[in-house]
């Protein structure tokens, strides 16, 4: 199943946030860190890229993350020119409060009175970027929901007189390469639910499970993973539970539903659905599209000569 969800707001977004990075200094890259970077927008990095703009990837949500595989990414990002990357939970106040130092420390040049550090805060849908915002202001000033695409237009506001934040949409990308990327992204919650199938992302969570994480499946719903495969897996759930149908078969769709709310609350564990090595391997057998990301007529709108201040 090949997933894509690009509402028309989007579009909007991302012209909007190509003139708005003209007037920025630093980047701030919100992830999933179950999914750093099939949740890493290929339109973000091309835009930062093209105008030099230095990168802080903040690989949130990383209490429901497997530790191992979020150290592997750490290193990835941190060998990387510009980037910085930190793994942390935005819902955790001293976790948030580390990040106006680390933006700092990305633009040395900025960060006084008269020459305010600008930073823009960018990721996909449902990434944890309005917690963010409202964690680093210490007040609600973004609206913050269990669903895709809740922040819709950007938001300029002063974190102190010496760093000034811009909070941008949620925004995917209209071409999602890798159909996996697409279901990563949709067992994550990053995707509209009219946008996708409950089961067939259950059925997927479920062979990654399998293969990764077999002993979190036996522990959360007493499976005898030996000989199952990831139909049986989320059949495996519906009997656990007891969910049937009025006719009395099992209730598949009620199943697949427990499963992706257990790995998206951390109720199933620590769990990440890919790692640098997966990542390298997905690559290696990828033949890639002619075209990705911006649209010619946004590149030929930007101005090629700004330069960072």
């Amino acid at each position: 199943m090949s997933i894509q969800w690009f509402p028309g707001h989007m579009n909007a977004a991302r012209k909007k946030a190509a003139e708005t990075m003209e007037a920025t200094d630093l980047v701030i890259e919100v992830l999933d860190a179950r999914i750093p970077q099939a949740s890493c927008n290929p339109m973000v990095e091309e835009l930062r890229l093209f105008r030099q703009r230095p990168c802080l990837k903040i690989l949130n949500k990383s209490d429901l993350a497997d530790p191992a595989a979020t150290q592997a990414w750490l290193a990835f990002y941190n060998s990387q020119k510009n980037v910085h990357a930190v793994a942390l939970s935005c819902k955790k106040p001293s976790d948030v409060l580390k990040i106006p130092a680390l933006c700092l420390q990305q633009a040395p040049h900025r960060g006084v009175p008269t020459k305010p550090l600008r930073m823009m805060i960018m990721g996909i849908p449902n990434v944890g970027k309005s917690t963010l915002m409202n964690a680093l202001l210490k007040r609600r000033v973004a609206k913050v929901g269990d669903e895709p695409a809740v922040t819709k237009v950007q938001q300029r506001l002063y974190l102190n007189k010496n760093m000034i934040l811009t909070d941008t949409p949620g925004m995917l990308w209209p071409k999602i390469a890798h159909p996996t990327d697409g279901l990563m992204l949709a067992a994550s919650h990053a995707i509209g639910v009219n946008a996708l199938m409950e089961d067939e992302v259950a059925i997927f969570l479920a062979e990654i499970l399998l293969q990764r994480y077999p002993q979190l499946l036996a522990q959360r719903y007493g499976l005898q993973i030996e000989g199952t495969d990831a139909v049986g897996v989320v059949e495996g759930v519906a009997q656990r539970r007891g969910f049937r149908l009025k006719g009395g078969d099992w209730d598949f769709e009620k199943a697949a539903h427990i499963l992706l709310q257990d790995y998206r609350t951390g109720a199933l564990g620590r769990i990440s659905l890919e790692t640098p090595d997966s990542r390298t391997a997905l690559l290696d057998s990828y033949v890639p599209p002619v075209l990705l990301g911006l649209s010619k007529q946004i590149m030929e709108s930007i101005d090629v000569d700004e330069a960072p201040e």
